[in-house]
């Protein structure tokens, strides 16, 4: 359970990041975003969770 909370604290550390540091961007952003195909945003999900994954795995973690 801790190394659960140990992630769920770096992604929220990570994000408030950005919204503290790059506002502005990030509305840009999220409009690049909304303009994407949904297929698209799918597959950087997918590319994104199974980066985590393997980043995860390979640390020895699980």
């Amino acid at each position: 359970m801790g190394l659960v909370l140990l992630g769920l604290g770096l992604v929220l550390v990570f994000e408030g990041l950005v919204f503290a540091l790059l506002p502005n961007r990030l509305e840009e952003l999220i409009r690049i975003i909304s303009e994407l195909p949904v297929e698209t945003r799918r597959a950087y999900g997918l590319g994104a969770v199974a980066l985590g994954v393997l980043l995860v795995w390979g640390s020895g973690a699980v």
